[in-house]
């Protein structure tokens, strides 16, 4: 039988056996997201892309750019995303400053 041709309990019925598959860890499908390291630190220093930019003197296009991996962080640059690394609290001072 298609999808469409089943009748409104038919649908509530597969409904009902794929959230208690869910509920029981058996979901068909799991989604995995690679965040990159830079998106990582910015996550633990716990700021928008927009703030993290402005705490490192750097345009969000040019953050964004990094975090998928399109471009490199080069020289000062590296060093400050070390110290975010590293000591994510130092940021988090910056930015509540």
């Amino acid at each position: 039988m298609t999808e469409s041709a089943m009748t409104g309990r038919e649908l509530g019925e597969k409904l009902l056996a794929s959230v208690r598959e869910m509920k029981a860890g058996q979901a068909a499908r799991v989604t995995r997201v690679a965040v990159s390291p830079i998106t990582a630190t910015r996550n633990a220093v716990g700021v928008s892309q927009s703030q993290f930019a402005t705490l490192l003197g750097i345009s969000v296009r040019t953050l964004q750019e990094w975090e998928q991996g399109r471009r490199s962080p080069t020289g000062a640059a590296k060093t400050l995303l070390r110290v975010a690394e590293t000591h994510p609290e130092i940021l988090r001072e910056l930015a509540a400053g």
